[in-house]
């Protein structure tokens, strides 16, 4: 079966828009209306006059576009594909620390699951979360899910920040040994990785920098060269965007299985049958929504 020409024909019958984050298999980014990060992709949801959306993803991404366009069908290809650093912090471990640290203001990550979001008082990317930080009106900072990205913003302010210990398994395996081996071998490329990696990875840097971040570089940089450490995903992206310019893993691939669960099989099959759709109660959408609304104040 040609599922590419299946699911064109799909999404002009079903009125669908398809997201596609930067991690996933190329031929998925290949078929999406758009390729982004997850915020930028659910901010283009809410914007699109599209009745439904096919996202493709892990599950807090699908939830944080059904959180700005409740109004929309949200489906995900993939109802497995789920986030484990999401999953490391559950709604009862935020209600535990704010009842140990009552006077602090709970930021949360977007890659956090809706119920967390939900207990937030703001929301941030891995591009804003500094701003978000610095802005927020508290001396205390409940900082959530992330330790690496947490560790990462206090470098920035003078904020009393109370990290959560939760990590990215796929940057937090990029270690400070291959970075050094990757720039001894490459010298003249320019080293960008996520602020999701180890502070050790994140000191010897060129830049820090998220995936849409990453992209922006690579097409302005006069270097020919990058090393880059995150989800080998982005590689296809930055070849495909930059031809003329040559892209390297740091060490081995880093891969998160997750992202890539979804096959173009998955993506018709949601469109045709209308499979693995987001639905979240009111109460998580409203209280969601708010933080993720304060967050948008500074992207």
């Amino acid at each position: 079966m040609d599922y590419i020409e299946k699911i064109k024909e799909l999404k002009d019958e079903k009125n669908a828009v398809i997201l596609v984050h930067n991690y996933q298999r190329g031929e998925v980014q290949d078929i999406g209306d758009h390729v982004g990060d997850s915020l930028g992709l659910s901010q283009l949801a809410h914007k699109t006059d599209a009745a439904m959306i096919v996202f493709c993803g892990v599950r807090f991404m699908a939830e944080t576009a059904k959180i700005l366009s409740p109004e929309k069908k949200v489906l995900i290809p993939r109802e497995e594909a789920g986030c484990p650093m999401a999953n490391m912090v559950m709604s009862e471990d935020v209600l535990a620390m704010r009842k140990k640290h009552p006077k602090a203001k709970v930021v949360s990550y977007v890659n956090t699951n809706a119920d967390v979001k939900a207990l937030s008082d703001v929301c941030c990317t891995s591009a804003n979360a500094v701003k978000v930080v610095e802005n927020i009106e508290s001396d205390e900072i409940i900082f959530v899910p992330d330790k690496n990205l947490g560790s990462y913003v206090k470098r920035f302010t003078n904020k009393k920040m109370i990290l959560w210990n939760g990590f990215c398994y796929v940057h937090d395996r990029i270690s400070k040994e291959e970075v050094l081996s990757a720039k001894k071998k490459y010298p003249e490329a320019l080293l960008l990785v996520h602020p999701e990696c180890r502070p050790a990875v994140i000191d010897i840097a060129d830049e820090v920098l998220s995936t849409s971040g990453m992209l922006q570089v690579a097409k302005k940089s006069k270097a020919k060269s990058f090393i880059i450490g995150t989800e080998e995903g982005i590689l296809y992206r930055l070849k495909k965007e930059n031809p003329e310019k040559v892209f390297y893993n740091v060490g081995a691939p880093r891969v998160c299985s997750d992202m890539k669960l979804t096959h173009l099989k998955d993506v018709y099959l949601a469109l045709k049958e209308g499979k693995n759709e987001i639905t979240l109660s009111e109460d998580i959408i409203s209280a969601s929504q708010k933080a993720l609304e304060e967050m948008l104040k500074y992207v």
